[in-house]
């Protein structure tokens, strides 16, 4: 069975950088919160 992929808004996208930027916490603490990979963060 082949896995389907996830598909983010460009909004999503465009928060979680912001949140990224502007928290000064650690990517990978954000990137548990938000339910993604690390690397999508890159």
């Amino acid at each position: 069975m082949a896995k389907t992929r996830r598909e983010f808004t460009p909004e999503f996208k465009r928060e979680a950088v912001a949140l990224l930027e502007s928290s000064g916490r650690p990517q990978m603490q954000i990137a548990a919160e938000l339910g993604i990979q690390p690397s999508m963060l890159r």
